[in-house]
């Protein structure tokens, strides 16, 4: 008898155990899930692009268009929202900067920090992204993009009090990046060179 509930125990526990690491996984795929399967959709939509560009030379058409804005969809979200982050650090978009905006973005999160700054970004969604010009330079493919997108954002003193933006109004911005490919990489990475705002 006394076995007998034992066994039922050991089900139950095994049953609960099961939950919670379904319910841990679900939580902490919010945070991780994201880096795979958003930079994973970001690098195949990239891809797809230039192995197509690597063969021609000609503007995109509008499959080529379509692909590519996907990615760069993603990238923008990434990293706007990578930069608000409350540790001040740059992480999930690392792999999509040049080494010129890295440093341009880690050198702002420095300043804020020392401030005693951090900046609070609800991002709401993108509007529009349009290729506003396509062209080679040596051995890379740039494409420039203009975003139009609505964000929250604000940015707060150490006491958490606002000193500038609302964080209840949604602003309208519009943003131009540079993206670029080294075509004879092998790294199937497309990296943000410049930004225009």
């Amino acid at each position: 008898m006394n076995s007998s509930f034992e066994y039922i125990d050991i089900i139950l526990l095994a049953m609960i155990a099961g939950f919670i690491f379904l319910r841990l996984r679900g939580i902490l795929g919010k945070k991780t899930g994201f880096e795979g399967k958003m930079f994973s959709s970001l690098q195949n939509n990239f891809e797809k692009t230039a192995v197509k560009e690597k063969t021609k030379n000609k503007n995109f058409d509008e499959n080529e268009k379509s692909d590519f804005l996907k990615g760069a969809k993603i990238a923008y979200e990434t990293i706007i929202t990578d930069f608000s982050d409350s540790d001040n650090k740059i992480t999930t978009s690392k792999p999509l900067l040049s080494k010129k905006i890295y440093n341009q973005f880690k050198q702002a999160l420095s300043e804020r920090e020392a401030k005693g700054h951090f900046a609070e970004i609800t991002f709401i969604g993108i509007n529009s992204a349009s290729i506003k010009t396509y062209k080679k330079n040596e051995d890379n493919l740039e494409v420039t993009v203009d975003f139009v997108s609505e964000l929250i954002t604000c940015v707060k003193d150490k006491d958490k009090k606002i000193i500038s933006g609302d964080s209840e109004k949604i602003t309208k911005v519009y943003d131009t990046w540079i993206f670029s490919k080294d075509m004879k990489s092998s790294s199937l990475n497309w990296l943000l060179i410049d930004t225009i705002t």
